[in-house]
């Protein structure tokens, strides 16, 4: 199935090939997965030209993993760095700061003149849990949704001095996820996905999913102590190709970029980036300091 959040937060299961929007008695995609996936049908049938689709589920709690693949961790080490990036480095995002397809985000430029992305997955958690291990975690994963990790790399910079980052890939708008949640059933091998982050049409990053350091049911039971709601997300981590290791500040984003983070089977999440002044409709604020 694919789930969808569409017009003022209804849910939905997207039939794609039929372009066809089938409308279920739920409030939330949340609520959807707190009652084991069951909702019956509200007996519409709308369009997917005529609805607006929103970020498929707002988590109560969103798991980040860091330099999970190896590739990725491998271009870190073109930058001089105060504290090394490893598989290990874990911390929540701001799910406030989430927005769905199409939507934008909007370039803080009173804060960051660096603002990179990153192509992952997160990983949707069916039911609670906590303290559990490898073996059960599929038990626990209900689904997937591409997940683009908008990042400050000028902030990152600043805050990896002290060995953490949470700021920099928390701020308002920069948590671009969707289209929709594919569930799990239709992705027999999660291990063994092509991935591609596209600027403007030019490809930035491509990988597989075989490429991380750490496999999903891994990364699912060493989050588990910190106790999992049904609907919260785990992210999978990054990819080689993103601009701030690259050591060509041209590629780092900038209004009227468009960028298009896809996943095999998981569909294409589109994001336009706008300036300040176009998302908010206000001059670019004075910037704050300590």
């Amino acid at each position: 199935m694919k789930l969808i959040t569409f017009d003022e937060g209804r849910v939905g299961r997207l039939e794609l090939e039929e372009r066809l929007v089938i409308p279920l008695e739920v409030p939330s995609t949340r609520e959807y997965f707190e009652r084991g996936g069951h909702a019956p049908e509200t007996g519409e049938r709308l369009t997917l030209d005529d609805v607006r689709l929103r970020a498929p589920i707002v988590p109560k709690k969103f798991f980040h993993t860091s330099g999970n693949f190896r590739e990725h961790e491998d271009e870190s080490r073109n930058v001089d760095w105060s504290h090394p990036m490893h598989k290990g480095i874990v911390f929540f995002q701001n799910v406030d700061a989430i927005v769905g397809p199409d939507e934008p985000v909007i370039y803080p430029e009173h804060l960051t003149s660096e603002l990179d992305y990153e192509l992952e997955i997160a990983v949707v958690i069916g039911r609670s849990g906590k303290f559990f291990g490898v073996d059960d975690a599929p038990d626990h994963i209900a689904g997937y949704v591409v997940f683009n990790d908008i990042t400050a790399r000028d902030i990152q910079r600043r805050e990896m001095e002290s060995g953490v980052f949470s700021f920099c890939k928390a701020i308002d708008t920069f948590c671009p996820l969707g289209p929709y949640i594919v569930t799990a059933d239709e992705i027999p091998d999660a291990q063994n996905l092509d991935m591609e982050l596209r600027v403007n049409g030019q490809v930035r990053q491509k990988s597989n999913t075989n490429r991380m350091s750490v496999s999903i049911p891994h990364l699912v039971a060493y989050h588990s102590p910190q106790g999992y709601s049904a609907g919260d997300l785990v992210t999978t981590g990054t990819v080689q190709g993103v601009a701030g290791f690259s050591g060509n500040p041209d590629l780092y984003l900038k209004p009227g970029d468009v960028v298009e983070a896809e996943v095999e089977r998981l569909g294409v999440l589109r994001t336009p980036i706008v300036s300040w002044e176009q998302g908010h409709g206000t001059p670019v604020p004075r910037k704050v300091d300590w």
